[in-house]
């Protein structure tokens, strides 16, 4: 599976998911109901460390593979060549949420979490920040992907919208447990200092905010320009919308509370009941799909299917030249 161009990037859905269930649990089970005390907590910060490990390897060693092991060219690539380093971005966010847990009974664990957590959310925003610059030439080389895989112009919201929550709760995080009053060094003793990281991040969080919006805009004028020319049956990777547009919507809500923005407060709302319709309305198809089968597509037929259409608009752009030159 890991020399297979397409069904390698998943992966990184692995971790992703195991994160979202550690942030269940902190939040749900430990902080809300008072479950398990410190075991418990410490407990879900070990799986935390072990969940940082594998996507590591997947935002290292996928990446690594994708360099030597595997054939790529930039007709065929769509933005699911970000699955592998988002992973980091998202287990950054749990652990500024474990941080923010630990803070109390255990304040240095909780910086050393909020370090670790910064620093994979720089270097997935980093990587995430290069395929998107690729991905945006890819389009105007070779034009909009057809069918089924023109949903996946809206994973962009993904690296942007969750770097961006994850930087606000990282900001909270340091601002909380800074100064550090047995720190000897003339950074971490400041009295200014996590105030200042907190600004920082919340000034990270707008930008990033910024570029999830303009990547949302293009999705909707990519899917619009689609639909006019044709229509493509449901398939599964319809529930890529689902991620990027919540992060965003949770993005957009979370400045709200920490800008007291009402623009950002009724416009997360709107976001956010939107993303839910737009949930109802997969999970019912989905349902409905499930009884023929046709929903399920091995994703590496989706890969050749926006190869293949690379390709023709490859041919036809050579054609065009051929035709100018005559």
């Amino acid at each position: 599976m890991i020399r297979q161009p397409a069904q390698s990037l998943y992966l990184g859905c692995f971790p992703m998911g195991a994160t979202t269930l550690i942030t269940i649990s902190v939040v749900q089970i430990d902080l809300e109901y008072g479950f398990g005390g410190k075991g418990f907590l410490y407990a879900l910060w070990v799986l935390w460390w072990l969940d940082v490990a594998i996507s590591f390897i997947c935002a290292f060693i996928v990446v690594h593979v994708m360099k030597t092991r595997q054939d790529h060219n930039l007709g065929s690539m769509t933005t699911v060549w970000l699955l592998p380093v988002v992973t980091l971005v998202v287990a950054s966010t749990t652990g500024g949420i474990l941080a923010a847990a630990m803070k109390d009974f255990n304040p240095m664990f909780s910086v050393v979490t909020l370090t670790v957590a910064a620093f994979m959310v720089a270097v997935s925003l980093s990587l995430a920040f290069m395929i998107l610059t690729f991905y945006l030439l890819r389009l105007i080389i070779y034009g909009l992907p057809e069918g089924g895989s023109i949903t996946s112009v809206f994973i962009p919201l993904g690296p942007t919208g969750q770097g961006g929550y994850s930087i606000l709760l990282l900001g909270t995080g340091f601002k909380s447990v800074l100064p550090m009053i047995y720190d000897d060094t003339d950074t971490l003793g400041l009295p200014s200092t996590g105030e200042t990281i907190h600004i920082i991040c919340v000034i990270f969080a707008f930008i990033l905010w910024s570029l999830a919006s303009m990547w949302m805009l293009y999705g909707l004028l990519a899917v619009q320009e689609v639909l006019s020319r044709t229509r493509y049956p449901f398939k599964l990777p319809f529930w890529g919308l689902i991620f990027p547009n919540g992060v965003y919507a949770i993005l957009t809500v979370q400045l709200s509370y920490t800008l007291d923005s009402k623009f950002f407060r009724v416009w997360g709302a709107i976001y956010s009941v939107a993303t839910l319709l737009l949930w109802i309305w997969v999970f019912i198809r989905t349902v409905l799909a499930l009884r023929g089968g046709e929903i399920f597509e091995e994703p590496a037929m989706i890969d050749m299917e926006v190869s293949s259409n690379a390709e023709k608009q490859t041919v036809v752009s050579a054609e065009g030249i051929m035709i100018q030159n005559v």
